[in-house]
């Protein structure tokens, strides 16, 4: 569903138009248009369209349909553009054929001019009227890098657009078009009442033919694309193509419960695995940039990964939750309101954190400048900080999720064959070999056993040990010590904080 001026560098992405290719091995989609990536894997067989409760979704449909509208926009062409790449430019579509088959040249989508002639491209996608004013709802993407924006409504009204807000983070924009009466709405649904098995409809215009729905379930919920800080797609099977981008995902109450975002298509197609913005978390999002321009997300400032069951117990917990701070980040709110390395944060401005992603989408939805109160287990012991919420730049996280997690080698100094690493103490040699600074302490991994608990949890020699459970240690020694008095208190795990490069894990 990405702007198709980006095809003249994956031809497999105008069968898409509007829809993200996903990749089937790091389930990632392209943070702008010009890094869509082809995706590859073994097709599968949609499932067969869901029948409603009395036998037809007619009313939802009919309902509904009259506030989708088709979202057109222009960008400026680069000299190395193909302007053939999509349906709508007139040639060279992989579905050319298919439309000649049963219109012709004359019902060919789009304008006839020759490749060398165009100096711009078209993009395809969808959106839906939330506001009888003519507000509507698109995705980022659709509308990213456009000159102008055209709105067709279903009765095939033609109407410039301008761009009232957008939010790149969240793939979210909102327009607004002047129509001379008032507009068809469709209503907000809740998301959260989604659950796998539930019937959907999916709204849009595929591949420029006109407003089309699909049926469908909801295949999974919660799922996490890697796309962006604040994942948490609805994944349906109901098919949605090129051009589909923006549209709305309505309930059998025909309300609004996603927008339709990305697909995973090892072949260009639809496959049956498509995903949405839920509209609980959309919502927001709109409702902010319906007052123009973009969003100002809070800040924390910390290196934050997931609690395992392992954690847990290395930390007198007696079951995994909240997001463990790995790292704080100098200077930042994090800093100043004490938040340490180590600390497991638990909530935040009175709301649980069951998992680093909660952190945030919850320190996300704060306005810069606000105080705000933390949650926090520190040393067996409960806690609350006050933290002053800052801003998050372009070049900042609210609170970054560690894609590591590790423990640490078996060789000279202290030896722990319980967990099968060995430990060197920080001589002169080893600071200046590994180019460390001065102040630098802790204990050098020198050897990890393959096959004991350390490697399995991803500790690697040269790794350096500087906490142990939440603890700071300065030597091979202490490292040692602490570790044993981990075992020797019965736990069956020990939490190490460790130094790899510039990252803390």
């Amino acid at each position: 569903m990405s702007p198709i001026s980006i095809l003249h560098r994956h031809r497999v992405a105008a069968l898409l138009g509007a829809a993200l290719i996903i990749s089937p091995i790091v389930a990632s989609f392209a943070e702008s248009p010009n890094d869509v990536r082809n995706a590859v894997g073994t097709t599968q067989t949609p499932v067969a369209g869901v029948t409603a409760p009395n036998g037809s979704f007619a009313p939802i449909v009919a309902a509904d349909k009259p506030a989708v509208v088709t979202v057109t926009t222009v960008m400026k062409g680069q000299p190395d553009v193909m302007s053939d790449a999509s349906p709508l430019d007139g040639g060279g579509s992989p579905f050319d054929d298919y439309f000649r088959q049963f219109f012709g040249d004359q019902g060919m989508p789009g304008p006839k001019a020759p490749p060398q002639q165009s100096q711009r491209a078209e993009a395809l996608g969808s959106g839906f009227i939330v506001g009888a004013d003519g507000t509507i709802v698109t995705n980022n993407h659709v509308i990213d890098g456009a000159s102008s924006i055209k709105v067709t409504l279903d009765d095939g009204t033609e109407l410039p657009a301008k761009l009232v807000g957008r939010d790149a983070k969240n793939d979210l924009a909102v327009i607004k078009i002047k129509a001379d009466k008032p507009l068809p709405t469709v209503k907000w649904g809740d998301s959260d009442k989604l659950m796998p098995g539930d019937q959907v409809l999916a709204f849009g215009n595929p591949f420029g033919i006109g407003t089309t729905v699909t049926s469908g379930i909801v295949s999974a919920r919660g799922r996490d694309l890697h796309s962006g800080p604040f994942d948490d797609f609805i994944q349906i099977d109901a098919p949605i193509n090129h051009g589909n981008s923006g549209g709305p995902l309505v309930d059998v109450s025909g309300n609004v419960v996603g927008i339709n975002t990305a697909i995973y298509s090892p072949n260009g197609g639809s496959v049956g695995v498509g995903f949405a913005i839920p509209s609980d978390q959309a919502q927001k999002v709109v409702a902010k940039l319906m007052k123009g321009g973009e969003i100002e997300y809070g800040y924390l400032g910390v290196q934050i990964q997931p609690v395992t069951q392992d954690v847990a117990s290395a930390i007198g917990l007696d079951h995994p939750g909240g997001a463990l701070v790995s790292s704080v980040t100098e200077g930042s709110p994090a800093a100043a309101a004490g938040i340490q390395t180590g600390d497991l944060i638990t909530g935040f401005a009175g709301q649980e954190i069951k998992d680093p992603k909660d952190l945030s989408r919850a320190v996300a939805d704060v306005s810069p400048g606000k105080k705000e109160t933390l949650d926090v287990w520190r040393n067996g012991k409960a806690m609350q900080l006050s933290v002053d919420v800052g801003r998050n730049g372009d070049d900042a996280q609210t609170a970054s999720v560690s894609g590591d997690s590790g423990a640490p080698g078996n060789g000279q100094g202290a030896r722990l064959p319980a967990i099968g690493l060995g430990l060197m103490d920080i001589t002169p040699d080893i600071r200046q070999q590994m180019n460390l600074p001065d102040n630098q302490r802790g204990a050098v991994v020198a050897a990890v056993n393959p096959d004991k608990a350390a490697a399995a949890s991803g500790v690697q020699p040269g790794d350096i040990i500087i906490a142990v459970n939440q603890m700071p240690v300065k030597s091979a020694r202490q490292a040692t010590q602490a570790i044993a008095q981990a075992g020797k208190s019965g736990r069956k795990s020990v939490l190490l904080l460790v130094e790899r490069g510039d990252a803390q894990i």
